[in-house]
């Protein structure tokens, strides 16, 4: 049975699976009736999400139905829909008799990048499969749809158009068939290969064939030298050996992430952030956060803000006393840190509050705290999704890690599954493995009643943003926060849309820079100096000044070409005291850094 081994609270209105999972003792034979009924139908739930994939049938077929009726009674738009397709055909058809190649411009669709498809007779297939994209994607924009089943909608024609497109045809690929001539059919025993090892590693078992890098914590990645300082039960706080004489007097504590191993800042030499902080003179601390068991189910946001922020802050305090800190959380590590931050702003205080290192300031890289508008992932997060992924949780009591990246899959499954897999299976080709891409599948679980929380409050009920966000049965308010504020997005960030990042402007009162870089959610931020092509652009919002649009601000924004690391390091020393004092080296006690936490993987 799944137990809470934390001092907070026990009540968790985020798991009502879990709760639902063992009827109550009660006398009422109408409660019990009604607990059994639940725990029936949440097992049932769960059983059944197997046929969909673990996608909500009842999600999708509102969805479907949503487009089907505004289609129907949309004569006029259907009709239009309906000579557009049969002038297209007309014209495929045309082009296709007369043998015309050319007409169609796949862009940046590196499927159709070999010359042989813009050469008859693969042309004309490419030219009806863009076709048929440009299609779907004007009939499943039909006026009076609810927006999140027209996007629900956009999504699943789009899933089935990367299924069925011209480059997942095998040998009728020109490129595979061109390979499998020039090596005599040797890519395709090579990919037959990587299949069997694909296969073994889905059931447990080391594949016949490792890779040429593992990249292993602590020996290839996460290689920065440091002590682990503090632990509790769900994170160790690892502080890193300083390399100057003297650090600036205020340390940088960094909250990462729990959807995978915190290393992503930390991963090869030449691009760790935290190696690169130390060599500007910074006492750096970060947490690994620890890979839950069956035993952490009820492990709730609470637990996670008591254990994983307020909690390192006293023993921060007790390692570096008479100090403030430079807080930064990444990804959902920086909603949290904003949560906390709000917290200990407002005139309720926390319990303990005088034990913790106060904030000097607070930088949020590529994190949410307004997710009216969250992108992709909003996709596939409703009422009924959730529902149905808190009685998948409820049986095991955490969402496994190949669970969750195979949402990620979903939403980009024509560059990670199909592009990936036409290269392996039928090119022969493994993918190289770099640093971040070990770092990616190197994935952690996550607790039944904190993810449940987490998805309830943030994305269906948005209450951080509505400032009706509790800690310790009070809301908390980003407005009270006073600490300046610097805040990072990434151009191409499907997880935390820079746009949406940005609605902190309009959360907080409080002098806040906001920096937008190139790159998407992982490669944006780890984006060290040296590194080509990097460039981004930043700005303040100073306290009191006007509110300016996203659009407004890109065109008043200061252009840098390079990392936006130098750019944060400035800010940091300009919201500092100034003051460099010896250098501080860690406590032994706990071991070396990485420590044991980021060593815990399972085989789920």
């Amino acid at each position: 049975m799944a137990t809470k081994r934390t001092t907070a609270s026990m009540q968790s209105p985020s798991a009502p699976a879990a709760e639902a999972a063992a009827p109550p003792p009660a006398a009422d034979p109408e409660a019990r009736a009604r607990a059994t009924a639940a725990a029936f139908d949440a097992a049932f739930h769960a059983q059944a999400a197997g046929l969909s994939a673990g996608l909500s049938p009842i999600s999708l077929a509102l969805a479907y139905t949503d487009w089907a009726l505004h289609l129907g009674t949309q004569p006029a738009q259907s009709l239009n829909l309906a000579l557009k397709a049969q002038r297209g055909a007309w014209q495929w058809w045309a082009d296709t008799w007369a043998q015309r190649s050319d007409g169609h411009d796949t862009g940046e669709d590196l499927r159709f990048s070999h010359p042989a498809w813009h050469q008859w007779p693969y042309a004309p297939a490419v030219q009806a499969y863009l076709a048929a994209e440009g299609w779907w994607r004007e009939a499943t924009a039909l006026r009076g749809m609810n927006a999140h089943h027209q996007e629900l909608t956009r999504v699943f024609a789009r899933q089935w158009l990367d299924m069925l497109s011209p480059a997942n045809a095998g040998l009728a690929n020109p490129e595979v068939w061109q390979r499998t001539l020039e090596r005599a059919g040797g890519n395709l025993i090579e990919g037959a290969a990587h299949a069997l090892d694909d296969w073994r590693v889905r059931q447990g078992l080391p594949p016949a064939q490792p890779p040429e890098h593992p990249y292993q914590p602590g020996l290839d990645v996460a290689i920065t030298p440091g002590r682990v300082v503090h632990r509790n039960h769900l994170v160790e706080l690892i502080q890193y050996a300083p390399t100057t004489p003297k650090v600036h007097a205020e340390p940088v504590f960094i909250v990462p992430s729990w959807i995978n191993k915190y290393y992503i800042l930390d991963l090869s030499p030449h691009n760790s952030m935290v190696k690169w902080l130390v060599g500007q003179g910074h006492t750096v601390f970060i947490l690994s956060w620890r890979n839950p068991d069956e035993g952490d189910a009820l492990l709730d946001m609470q637990d996670y803000l008591e254990l994983g922020v307020f909690d390192p802050l006293a023993a921060i305090a007790a390692l570096v006393p008479g100090v403030a800190v430079h807080a930064c959380g990444y990804c959902l590590g920086g909603t949290l840190l904003s949560v906390a931050a709000a917290a200990l702003a407002r005139p309720q205080r926390i319990e303990h509050a005088e034990r913790l290192s106060p904030l000097a300031s607070v930088s949020l890289l590529a994190a949410e705290t307004d997710f009216s508008e969250p992108g992709e992932m909003g996709v596939l997060i409703d009422e009924s999704q959730v529902a149905l992924l808190e009685d998948i949780m409820a049986e095991r009591g955490f969402l496994t890690g190949r669970q969750m990246a195979g949402s990620f899959q979903f939403l980009h499954s024509r560059e990670l599954v199909w592009s990936a897999k036409l290269r392996e299976l039928w090119l022969g080709e493994r993918l190289r493995p770099n640093d971040l891409m070990a770092w990616n599948t190197d994935t952690t679980r996550m607790p039944a009643a904190m993810h449940s929380e987490y998805l309830r409050r943030c994305y269906l009920r948005n209450e951080i943003a509505q400032a009706r966000y509790p800690v310790q049965g009070q809301p908390v308010s980003l407005a009270d926060i006073r600490q300046p504020m610097f805040v990072v997005g990434t151009e191409k960030d499907h997880v935390s849309p820079w746009r949406s990042v940005y609605k902190l402007h309009r959360l907080t009162d409080t002098d806040l820079t906001f920096a937008l870089t190139n790159g998407g959610h992982n490669a944006g931020i780890v984006s060290e100096p040296g590194h080509a092509g990097r460039h981004y652009a930043i700005r303040t919002r100073h306290r009191g000044d006007t509110w300016l649009d996203c659009g407004a601000w890109q065109h008043r924004a200061e252009r840098r070409e390079g990392s936006w690391w130098p750019g944060w390091h400035d800010w940091l020393m300009t919201h500092g005291s100034g003051r460099m004092v010896q250098a501080r080296q860690p406590v032994p006690g706990l071991g070396a850094a990485p420590g044991h936490y980021v060593m815990q993987r399972w085989a789920d």
